[in-house]
């Protein structure tokens, strides 16, 4: 993976955290403008060491920041509404029997 994509991953999973602490967007708005800052503050690094330290860094204050409980759509895997009111499934009718007369 190039460093610009692992850049991005990090970028995206920053917010997806903040956003699993975040109670209001609002909230999480500002969170967002400060994750963005801290990335433009090191766009300029260009040199592999220095930047496997900071992706390391940040790598490391991701799992330390990781929610315990994380927010999950309540329709997605894991939701609180997943697989809630599934449609019946659809059966075959059982198979007639001979009715025998007496």
């Amino acid at each position: 993976m190039s460093s610009q994509q692992t850049v991005l991953s990090l970028y995206r999973r920053s917010l997806k955290l903040a956003l699993d602490w975040a109670v209001n967007r609002y909230v999480w708005r500002g969170q967002a403008m400060y994750i963005r800052s801290l990335f433009e503050a090191n766009k300029h690094v260009t040199e592999p060491r220095q930047l496997k330290a900071i992706v390391d860094e940040a790598e490391g204050l991701l799992d330390k920041w990781k929610h315990p409980d994380p927010y999950r759509p309540p329709t997605a895997p894991g939701g609180s509404k997943y697989e809630r009111n599934l449609p019946a499934p659809i059966l075959e009718p059982p198979p007639l029997k001979e009715i025998r007369r007496l």
